[in-house]
């Protein structure tokens, strides 16, 4: 037996008990490992290394959950499946969110470096497309079903309901404009199915205003989004809130479209009934409609995934991009999270990188299957963690990540997958009070079939506009901007800028680039009247 006096001996033993210690007291509660983790995430330690003595800072999370092994602890996926389950939730909505899960224990960043990619190009044009034959349109609208996101709460404007009951154009809702371009289209090109994709946050909203257009409310009218739990970011555990429970789930993303899809059954039921091509886009982008030269581009092409992208403009260079992976030749999406600093000047070149995702999808079902046969039932996407509170409304409550997927990344997981570059007309989103005041105003009209497009003085170039976030990040802070009760004129401007309490009259024109500022904190009312190229005061006007 070594003698207990051995300098050696005794710097061993203090070594092992610090990394007893480590891993009991300063790494979250994890059960013992029972069993091999789904999936396998490489491992953290591949030599054992005798930790310096000197005092660090614990670990984080993912860091301890590595150290045990490798992998996300069986026991804790066990759990999080079960509870999942619990909660009515398919095989496949949990496959999907297991495989986001093993991502974040892993330690993933994401990161899509510049020296792996080169730019898109080549792509084919909408323009440059030919007419779809007459005679071939009743088949492939036969084959086609309409798909629209409708699953955001708008939360981040200050709403507490489907955002798609916002009012876009005088009492019109934005599902009011998409109930009239379905119409308007069966009525005047040929019958085709449609159907929305609700979370468990906006399904009775919707149905209920859909109760003004009963033939869109039919059987498969819609899917549900999934719902998942929120991750402690302390520990990994799912998050419990015994005041709130409906606060310890959140919705997943719009890449939950394909496990939704396939763990509703509705995917199944689509290709048996002879759908083979589905056009997907959000329910706040109203250019966004089913286009048959585009739908009949799609069906000759043999692709099996399409992506509808615009031009890059100065006002997209912060946004995600289309490039090339040069290692498979196959495309990806590279958003502003995966791209490092050093590398930002190149993101940030428009000429370069030269097209963004619309999120106008083609998909082709029977592909979709193909993949998830591939993949043991899921669509492989990138990880996206958003940092939050289990409670939005308590800034003090627990830290959570909520894990997310973008169903535009899918085009990496596709063979034979495409893009073809399409107008600003096919992109009208609205995110913020910004864009609501931009589509409000006549800088977009409505065409003959509901589409919601720029206005030819616009010449394709839709002005920006800056609100003071402190005051107008809310819907409530745009309604007073608006309490005159008529939305200025902005298709002859080209920046309009807010800053402060401004209350806007009727018959206000704005033109060039245009800047308003209140100092104060009172609200102060601009005069009706034309302004350009102007920076105005607006207490001194």
């Amino acid at each position: 037996m070594p003698h207990l006096n051995n300098p050696a001996v005794i710097g061993l033993c203090v070594a092992l008990c610090a990394c007893t210690a480590l891993a009991t007291t300063t790494c979250p509660p994890l059960r013992h490992r029972s069993g091999q983790a789904i999936g396998q995430i490489g491992s953290f330690l591949r030599s054992a290394q005798i930790p310096s003595f000197k005092k660090t800072a614990a670990p984080a999370a993912e860091e301890c959950l590595r150290l045990k092994g490798g992998a996300a602890d069986k026991a804790v996926i066990d759990d999080i499946s079960a509870l999942m389950k619990g909660e009515g939730l398919s095989e496949s909505a949990v496959k999907a969110f297991l495989q986001a899960y093993e991502a974040l224990v892993s330690g993933q960043d994401g990161m899509i470096l510049e020296s792996t990619i080169t730019p898109a190009t080549g792509l084919p044009v909408q323009g440059d497309l030919k007419e779809v034959e007459a005679d071939k349109i009743k088949g492939l609208l036969e084959q086609t079903v309409v798909l629209k996101l409708n699953g955001g709460l708008g939360t981040g404007m200050g709403l507490e309901q489907a955002k798609s009951l916002l009012k876009v154009k005088g009492e019109d809702t934005f599902l009011d404009f998409i109930a009239k371009q379905v119409m308007s289209f069966r009525e005047k090109k040929g019958t085709v199915k449609s159907m929305f994709m609700n979370s468990f946050s906006t399904s009775a909203d919707t149905k209920a205003a859909l109760k003004a257009y009963p033939e869109l409310v039919s059987e498969g009218w819609e899917v549900v989004q999934n719902k998942v739990p929120k991750i402690l970011q302390e520990n990994l555990l799912p998050a419990k809130l015994p005041s709130a429970p409906v606060k310890e789930w959140c919705p997943p993303g719009h890449g939950d479209l394909y496990p939704s899809l396939a763990g509703s059954g509705l995917l199944k039921q689509l290709l048996d009934s002879g759908v083979k091509y589905m056009f997907v886009s959000n329910s706040d982008n109203l250019g966004a409609t089913l286009d048959l030269n585009l739908l009949s581009f799609f069906a000759e092409s043999g692709k099996s995934f399409v992506m509808e992208v615009a031009e890059r403009t100065e006002a997209d260079k912060k946004g995600g991009h289309l490039a090339i992976r040069t290692s498979d030749s196959r495309m990806l999406l590279r958003e502003s999270a995966q791209c490092a600093e050093s590398d930002e000047k190149a993101f940030q070149d428009t000429k370069k990188h030269a097209f963004f995702n619309t999120n106008n999808l083609w998909i082709r079902l029977d592909k979709l299957q193909e993949v998830l046969d591939a993949n043991d039932g899921v669509v492989p996407l990138p990880m996206i963690k958003n940092d939050k509170t289990v409670d939005p409304s308590d800034g003090s409550s627990a830290k959570v990540w909520q894990l997310e997927t973008a169903m535009g990344a899918a085009i990496e997981s596709f063979d034979n997958a495409g893009a073809i570059v399409v107008g600003r007309e096919r992109f009208a989103p609205v995110k913020t009070c910004a864009d609501l005041l931009r589509v409000r105003s006549d800088a977009y009209v409505v065409t003959d079939d509901f589409r919601l497009i720029l206005s030819p003085e616009c010449k394709g170039n839709p002005p920006v506009v800056d609100l003071d976030s402190k005051v107008y990040k809310k819907v409530s802070g745009l309604d007073k901007l608006l309490e005159g009760g008529d939305v200025p004129s902005l298709k002859d401007c080209s920046k309009l800028t807010v800053k402060g309490k401004v209350i806007l009259s009727p018959g206000t024109i704005f033109k060039g680039t245009v800047s308003l500022k209140n100092p104060t904190d009172e609200w102060v009312t601009l005069k009706a009247g034309t302004y350009e190229d102007v920076e105005i005061d607006v207490t001194k006007a």
